[in-house]
């Protein structure tokens, strides 16, 4: 009924568009480089008449960068986004989004004063019908035109300094795909050079605030397209597993009956176009990916190379892993030594935490062991289980958040590879966000994970309630019956003590103490949490 249901919202929903924002995509804002839309709301820019926000010039971090990247003025990226954009909507309060539109994350209601909190909960926790919507909602996400953004299909200097606008439009999931690629694709030095030592997503300390940011824009494009504010992903609880156990029709997709690479025709995500998979053709091209279909989604679970990936991590990796203390290291890259971030990325050793590229650790084992398009960076946000797996991850990152509670400064202000420092601007994020943002409690931002929640003191205080009001009603006979107990006890004790008195006085040796007072030193007593 979903499925149908789903279906149908497509036909009547109008074709829109994908990553820079629509109305900042033309020839006036590229020239005047400024991206300050109208809110709809009151109808100037930014939302400037109802105190929403204002346009104001974009303040770059000064902070110095690391050695991996030794040019400058040659990548889009650089600077993000003052290639395109200095001016943008700076948002007051709890207003968020590239108009100052939307609510912060966390917030909702008219003036985004109310906070709310939403669960992401383990896929098999889900019941059919909560887990054939979501199946649903990434079908309608693939089928559905983004109305806010667009992508750019050329580099600023192709679009001749911002004359020649070159951007596309693109459905929701594939924008985030995009997004994705983006990030993480390879710098154009021209002709056919490229800089592969890049990345403004991985390997490095931004890993994993730019994943959280990219997990929780996602979600919100759900709720915006379905309706359903309540929506949030679920995640794959991946420890300790045999097999892929979602890769199955019923979840995300089984093995194609007679070629192991594709997924089973009994699965609508058999009929999902890959884009963006084809990194070294764009590098020869000098080119973007511009998100043209390029074949199926490939998967082969578990015939990976078993010398890189042996295995799917284990519990044992993952709290290993949460008992590091340093958030990054050394070279804040993927050479780093004892760094939770670089052991959970999985470039360092998940048992003893030294950086060995050679093999593939717990969030890049997942990626190795798919063995498909999930297994190529660029690319791998094409397989959905890439939702399931980052949400898991994330709360990897949060368990860690939670058991160190590191202060703001942990994160590193300077010398960290480009685009990674505290302040830097994460590509190609408009609005935009800063990773020192997200680098705080997930609750702090509006959601939880169902197995790391704690006890709320309200329900406690709702648990006791009805015992404490029976206890203030029977409070007189409590009190009496104490009073008869106490002096029922003294009696006792009065007649007790006249008869050792008495044995005492005909008794001619005494009886020693099954335990003399000096034993009592040298028992010893613990207490486990």
């Amino acid at each position: 009924m979903w499925f149908f249901a789903m279906g149908f919202l497509l036909v009547i929903l109008q074709p829109s568009t994908g990553q820079f924002p629509r109305a900042c995509a033309n020839t006036q804002s590229l020239l005047r480089k400024e991206c300050c839309p109208r809110w709809d709301g009151d109808g100037s820019p930014c939302g400037e008449l109802s105190s929403r926000g204002s346009c104001q010039n974009i303040l770059l971090s000064q902070a110095p960068l690391g050695p991996q990247y030794p040019f400058s003025g040659v990548d889009d990226r650089e600077d993000w986004p003052s290639v395109f954009y200095n001016r943008t909507c700076r948002c007051e309060g709890n207003f968020m989004g590239f108009n100052c539109g939307e609510c912060k994350f966390g917030f909702s209601g008219l003036n985004c004063t109310e906070r709310r909190l939403r669960t992401r909960r383990n896929i098999f926790q889900l019941t059919t019908t909560e887990k054939d919507k979501f199946l649903a909602y990434l079908n309608l996400a693939k089928n559905t035109p983004s109305q806010d953004y667009v992508i750019a299909t050329g580099t600023y200097t192709q679009m001749n300094n911002g004359s020649n606008p070159m951007f596309r439009n693109i459905n929701v999931y594939d924008l985030f795909v995009w997004m994705h690629y983006y990030a993480s694709r390879d710098t154009l030095l021209g002709g056919s050079d490229v800089w592969g030592d890049i990345d403004f997503a991985h390997e490095a300390p931004g890993f994993l605030p730019w994943h959280r940011v990219f997990l929780l824009l996602w979600e919100r494009e759900i709720q915006k397209i379905t309706g359903d504010e309540n929506f949030t992903i679920p995640y794959w609880d991946w420890r300790d597993a045999e097999d892929c156990v979602v890769c199955t029709d019923e979840y995300m997709g089984g093995r194609h009956p007679t070629n192991p690479n594709l997924l089973s025709p009994a699965s609508f995500f058999s009929s999902w176009q890959v884009i963006c998979s084809r990194p070294e053709e764009y590098n020869s091209q000098q080119a973007l990916c511009n998100a043209t279909s390029e074949g199926p989604i490939l998967r082969n679970p578990g015939n990976n190379d078993k010398s890189r990936t042996p295995r799917l991590p284990s519990s044992a990796d993952v709290e290993f892993c949460l008992s590091l203390t340093q958030y990054e290291s050394g070279s804040m890259d993927k050479m780093a030594n004892y760094s939770f971030r670089n052991t959970l990325e999985g470039f360092a050793d998940p048992q003893t935490a030294i950086s060995n590229i050679s093999q593939s650790g717990l969030h890049n084992a997942l990626h190795i062991y798919m063995n498909g398009s999930m297994s190529q960076v660029q690319g791998s946000a094409n397989d959905p289980i890439f939702v399931l797996h980052h949400a898991f991850v994330d709360s990897i990152f949060e368990q860690w958040l939670r058991r160190h509670r590191p202060m703001l400064e942990v994160y590193p202000a300077a010398n960290a590879p480009i685009g990674h420092n505290r302040e830097n601007y994460m590509v190609p994020f408009i609005p935009l966000y800063r990773n020192g943002e997200f680098f705080k409690p997930s609750r702090e931002l509006g959601y939880d994970y169902e197995y790391l929640q704690e006890p709320d003191l309200n329900s406690f205080e709702e648990f006791f309630i009805p015992y404490l009001e029976q206890a203030r009603q029977i409070w007189a006979w409590l009190v009496g019956a104490a009073v008869v107990g106490g002096v029922v006890t003294a009696l006792l004790t009065g007649l007790i003590l006249a008869c050792k008195k008495k044995r005492r006085g005909t008794s001619s040796e005494i009886q020693p103490l099954l335990i003399e007072s000096e034993d009592y030193n040298n028992i010893s007593y613990q207490s486990n949490f």
